[in-house]
């Protein structure tokens, strides 16, 4: 698979040990978007070298994000960036947070 025509024109080129799941994680978005934007791919062989058309970036007005680690609550994480967890959810509404992703960028107040 080459370049394909993508609407949001946000191309994810596959690298060695990507899957569709960790492209998700990475880009902030989900594995199903991924796959209604590309109804050709079999994620089950992503060849390298190929391009994966992703969603368009949702707005975070700060510019400010938290790359989610390994144990992050969302309590955590508002506890750090001195901000409430109902603020982060208001500006990340997508988020489920009863399941972080490690790697997912969470966007911050200003």
């Amino acid at each position: 698979m080459s370049a394909i025509p993508c609407p949001s024109g946000r191309l994810w080129k596959v690298r060695r040990g990507d899957t569709l799941y960790k492209i998700a994680i990475i880009s902030g978005t989900s594995v199903q978007k991924i796959l209604e934007l590309n109804p050709s791919i079999n994620p089950q062989n992503l060849p390298i070298g190929s391009f994966v058309c992703l969603p368009p970036e949702k707005p975070c007005a700060s510019g400010i994000f938290w790359r989610v680690a390994p144990g992050d609550t969302l309590f955590q994480i508002a506890l750090a960036t001195n901000t409430t967890v109902e603020k982060l959810r208001e500006l990340n509404p997508d988020l489920d947070p009863l399941n972080l992703q490690v790697g997912f960028a969470i966007c911050l107040p200003g």
